[in-house]
């Protein structure tokens, strides 16, 4: 084992950390172990930690750990200096490493410390050198190796020993050099989930594109896009010691699928289609589009414009004009318009938005915030240029062409019709049959995706 440290340079501290969830940059620490080793000494360590949050059920059923045990403990502020004493120095070993390293170096920032360290993780270790077993949590790899440590599984000491006791058992039973050399490659490449194979990371592509992270059981995990995919994907491993979102994924994908993507629109079109098809767990947003809403103007006679809400199933997008903005709900669409009327001094009466008439003044009137539009103080072609302006930021644009147009993109051509994607095509046969297949339901986020994207494309009109 000597040897083994020789070659790695650094002596090693096994650590272990008991918390109240898995979310490092909420949840906090209830027990740390660390277990220094130079090859020669070891030295233990432990503490329970009072994390200044309720312990959950679940959680101190699982480690015994209870709420009445860390109240009178230290808290982390108390053991900063001598933790960081203990591991300074020494390459940061656990299993699923990720978790706790991610959760010490939270409680660190928030304290204004740094901690970083070269990491080793055991369960990573254990898949790289036995890729013939399916399992390689820590119970897997205590049978398999007949280690039996002291104390309760679950708490901190005990899972230290444990890693500690398998480091042992791979320095001994390994040809020399194959433990070093393992190590000295899961430690200098990009850091990636445990569960996540390499292999497939490696084969990324690093132009336009669409990932797919799946949990257990192909559960859709997240989706996105990025102009440079392969770096986009690791992106997600390297910070999710800092965002709970990126911690998330990284404890529970499994599998990665990309396609490639001809470019920008493409990836976005493909994203937005993907995200509601798969309805995964982590992506909040484009994953409903079913209804939406928009105000119209109508001449309610005397010159007067009002606003009515007019819901997608019964308009024609792209052709119509005068319609403002895409809501999600009546509700949303209302309080919009109610946050103009306040801030363009409208007449919610004049509008229909409330009851009035016969030369009544409004409420807002009453308050001096209307313009008088009820009241006949403003005339109904100064409260029409108000209300437009005050909608103006939310109004759809007119489809520009006599039918249906198309752009190309990388070697394809996107065939759209009315702002509705028709899908993409390679050749004037394909163009024709995705003609033929009619016009799709309109689709508030591709919408907002040609809107952006369109001018710049240099579409031109299908004859």
């Amino acid at each position: 084992m000597s040897t083994t440290l020789t070659l790695l340079a650094r002596p090693l501290a096994f650590v272990d950390l008991e918390t109240t969830g898995t979310i490092a940059t909420r949840d906090r620490i209830t027990e740390i172990a660390i277990l220094t080793f130079d090859g020669e000494k070891v030295e233990r360590w432990s503490q329970l930690l009072n994390p200044e949050t309720p312990i959950p059920p679940f959680v101190e059923q699982l480690t015994g750990i209870s709420d009445a045990m860390v109240a009178d403990q230290p808290k982390f502020a108390d053991v900063i200096d001598d933790v960081l004493r203990r591991l300074n120095g020494h390459i940061f070993v656990a299993h699923n490493a990720r978790f706790d390293y991610g959760f010490l170096k939270n409680e660190c920032k928030r304290l204004d410390q740094s901690y970083r360290s070269t990491v080793l993780c055991t369960l990573k270790l254990s898949r790289k050198l036995f890729p013939q077993f399916a399992k390689h949590n820590l119970d897997s790899i205590m049978e398999r190796h007949q280690i039996v440590a002291e104390g309760e599984r679950h708490r901190a000491m005990c899972d230290a020993d444990a890693i500690f006791q398998f480091w042992c058992a791979l320095a001994s039973s390994l040809p020399e050099g194959e433990l070093e050399a393992v190590v000295k490659e899961l430690t200098t490449r990009s850091s990636l989930p445990p569960h996540l194979d390499a292999d497939i990371v490696d084969q990324l592509p690093k132009g336009y594109g669409v990932y797919l992270f799946y949990a257990e059981n192909r559960l859709p995990l997240y989706i996105g896009k990025s102009n440079t995919l392969r770096q986009r994907v690791l992106s997600h491993f390297s910070s999710d010691h800092a965002i709970a979102k990126e911690m998330n994924i990284s404890l529970q994908v499994r599998d990665i699928e990309w396609i490639e993507c001809e470019g920008e629109v493409d990836a976005l079109i493909t994203e937005a289609r993907l995200i509601k098809e798969k309805q995964p767990t982590l992506n909040r947003q484009l994953r409903r589009n079913s209804e939406f809403c928009s105000w119209r103007l109508i001449d309610m006679g005397s010159g007067l414009l009002q606003p009515q809400l007019a819901y997608g199933r019964d308009l024609d997008l792209g052709r119509q004009e005068q319609l403002y903005g895409l809501f999600k709900s009546g509700a949303s669409a209302r309080e919009f318009l109610m946050q103009a009327v306040k801030q363009f001094q409208l007449c919610a009466a004049t509008l229909g938005l409330e009851k009035g008439g016969a030369g009544k003044p409004c409420f807002a009137r009453q308050l001096k915030q209307c313009k008088g539009a009820c009241v006949g103080l403003e005339s109904p072609l100064q409260h029409n240029l108000r209300l437009v302006e005050a909608l103006s930021e939310m109004k759809l644009k007119a489809w520009p062409f006599n039918g249906p147009a198309m752009f190309k993109e990388g070697n394809i051509h996107h065939v759209i019709e009315a702002w509705c994607y028709l899908g993409r095509a390679k050749d004037e046969a394909e163009i024709q049959t995705l003609l033929a297949s009619g016009k799709p339901r309109f689709d508030r986020d591709t919408y907002r995706i040609l809107v952006k994207y369109l001018n710049r494309m240099t579409p031109v009109n299908i004859a």
